[in-house]
């Protein structure tokens, strides 16, 4: 064999890969071929993979893609830990053939393999199985508030059905407790049935009610660590922002360096307004919604204190006590400005509209004070993945 021969680079073999619960459907596709020479269906199972892959590398050196999806990154890091090189692809930034009418597994990793070779995808940032543990505690607490919501819909609804309407004060408030315990209490005014119904109901509200508390208290323990204590101490500077919102956007963004825009980072969270614009006609519309709800939700939700005017609050000013004062400034003039936003698009459009706008400008002032965090191993190394 020729020295030329020995150094020449390795073919490229591009695999895409659909991958289920209990499938993977591989479509293998050389980078000299014009289709995929084989699209196999496996188990997914760890051992079965990675002698597929093996026997594969053989022929040439591996990159491998998948969707982004409830899978999770199980297949991504076991093809890093195996030697092959493998990308988890952003779902809603495939391009899709209109004409297109017909959808199966086969097709998809077909589809994954040629675009991945033509570049035309989009790879997801990877987080370390650390980040990704403390996102899921976040995400638990989050869940749990869904649920809350969901008990007191069906106690609220249970009670109207009875004829039994609270409207002496606010909903939830300590007088609504009041007035729900005492149905709740031995010698209810509901028929014995009813009573039964209903305290098994707010019985399963309190409980979830104690379950967010305690997750609540887990992670102000968490932010307090070093990966998250100073990014969430500079986030909760800025009004609206207290800990679980920082806690939110500090685990779901991680590495804000990764975008190089702020106006890209409004994108990842599906606040920019669609367009349809052609010629001289320009057409935009509501927001996208295509990027991370849960920080879309928090950022919209602190949106709404901006309503009023600036101000330091002593909760916000506890928050603020010991940050940097440039951090501080940068939130003080975050407020003049989002406040007067607010006032100018809520004269001529829905409030919701301009709560909306508010976020989306939010986002650029936290976009520009988190350029400034430290960088962390822990971030180096899923920037790098």
């Amino acid at each position: 064999m020729s020295s030329a021969a020995a150094s020449s680079p390795r073919p490229i073999i591009y695999l895409g890969l659909d991958v289920h619960k209990e499938s993977i459907t591989i479509a293998v596709l050389p980078e000299a071929a014009s289709a995929p020479t084989r699209v196999e269906r496996l188990p997914n199972d760890a051992v079965k993979l990675r002698r597929f892959c093996d026997r594969l590398a053989a022929q040439g050196e591996l990159h491998a893609c998948y969707e982004a999806s409830g899978a999770g990154y199980v297949v991504h890091r076991a093809l890093r830990e195996w030697g092959y090189a493998c990308d988890v692809i952003a779902p809603s930034l495939i391009p899709i053939r209109p004409g297109v009418q017909r959808k199966h597994d086969k097709y998809d990793a077909a589809q994954l393999a040629r675009l991945y070779r033509a570049g035309e995808l989009t790879a997801v940032r990877i987080p370390t199985a650390a980040e990704e543990r403390v996102r899921d505690v976040v995400r638990c607490r989050e869940t749990f508030q869904r649920e809350i919501l969901k008990s007191r819909h069906y106690i609220l609804k249970f009670l109207a059905r009875r004829g039994f309407v609270y409207r002496d004060s606010t909903a939830w408030g300590a007088k609504h407790l009041q007035w729900l315990r005492a149905l709740a209490a031995v010698r209810s005014p509901l028929a014995t049935e009813d009573a039964l119904v209903f305290r098994e109901y707010f019985a399963l509200l309190e409980y979830k009610i104690t379950r967010r508390e305690e997750l609540d208290r887990q992670i102000a323990v968490i932010a307090l660590a070093p990966p998250w204590a100073t990014a969430v101490g500079w986030l909760q500077c800025f009004r609206g922002l207290q800990l679980h919102s920082a806690m939110v956007l500090a685990t779901e963004i991680v590495d804000w360096r990764r975008f190089a825009r702020p106006t890209q980072l409004m994108a990842y969270l599906g606040l920019v307004p669609r367009e349809a614009s052609s010629g001289e006609r320009e057409r935009k519309g509501s927001i996208t919604k295509a990027g991370n709800h849960q920080c879309r939700h928090v950022l919209v939700q602190a949106a709404w204190s901006y309503r009023h005017p600036a101000q330091v609050s002593p909760h916000l000013k506890n928050r603020q006590a010991g940050q940097p004062p440039s951090i501080i400034a940068h939130a003080w003039k975050a407020q003049h400005r989002l406040h007067k936003l607010y006032q100018h698009l809520a004269y001529r459009k829905r409030p919701q509209i301009a709560a909306v706008a508010v976020a989306r400008e939010l986002v650029g002032f936290l976009w520009a004070v988190m350029q400034e965090l430290p960088v962390t191993p822990a971030a180096t190394v899923g920037a790098a993945a």
